[in-house]
């Protein structure tokens, strides 16, 4: 077993013994644990009670989040003419049609959403198998299939966060940097539980929300109670 850094080590002992906390406890102790020279990113994982093989109990959807999520994100849009020029506009990164399809076919994909608008997607759609499994297809439900793409554009760059259950059932997403505030952290964290909450699928059977684990990007997790999360604590 390889022997465990000074700075692991601390982490794991930190939070040793402690399971199912409240979401301000798990936020200070992430944040005070989190030792790296960068601003790492705050991650939640939350495993829901869902099959997502089966449609009726899949779970996507988009989730602005109050304090954004401090990271920069580089937007892609496949839009020919006015709606080119709106994205520009907007502050899209890469703009384009058929050439954008070329360059993400050719492997370079250098952004981290993808939007179109809806005439574009005969083109986005040849890009499924590269597209997919990195979760950037453009789709209607979740606003990145839109003639609005000035507002897509500026939701995506002012800390719009998409989700999707994983085959296991797991959705897990940024919800923040470690410089945050504790407030800051604790009001994302709960703005996308409750969107998740309310995405439940109408498939979903038992108990939905199952567990709730918190990290920073080098960090460990700590379960976090599914009641404090939800504000349904007694």
């Amino acid at each position: 077993m390889a022997k465990l850094g000074k700075r692991a080590k601390a982490a794991r002992e930190a939070f040793a013994g402690k399971e199912n906390i409240s979401v301000e406890e798990a936020v200070a102790l992430v944040k005070n644990n989190a030792k790296t020279k960068f601003d790492e990113t705050v991650e939640i994982a939350m495993n829901l009670g869902v099959d997502p093989r089966h449609a009726d109990q899949m779970v996507r959807g988009v989730v602005s989040l109050p304090n954004g999520t401090g990271k920069t994100v580089r937007v892609a849009v496949f839009a020919r003419g006015a709606k080119a020029e709106e994205a520009q506009a907007a502050g899209a990164d890469i703009v384009g049609a058929e050439d954008l399809m070329e360059t993400v076919q050719s492997g370079k994909i250098d952004f981290d959403r993808c939007i179109a608008t809806p005439d574009m997607m005969p083109i986005v759609g040849r890009l499924g198998k590269v597209l997919g499994p990195r979760n950037l297809m453009p789709n209607p439900k979740v606003g990145t299939v839109t003639m609005d793409v000035k507002e897509a554009v500026e939701a995506a760059k002012g800390g719009q966060v998409q989700f999707k259950a994983e085959k296991n059932g797991v959705v897990h997403a940024g919800i923040g940097k470690v410089s945050f505030d504790e407030a800051k952290l604790t009001e994302n964290l709960k703005a996308f539980v409750d969107a998740v909450s309310k995405a439940k699928p109408a498939g979903a059977k038992g108990s939905y929300m199952k567990k709730i684990s918190l990290s920073s990007s080098m960090g460990p997790g700590v379960s976090v109670s599914v009641d404090s999360a939800t504000g349904n604590e007694a």
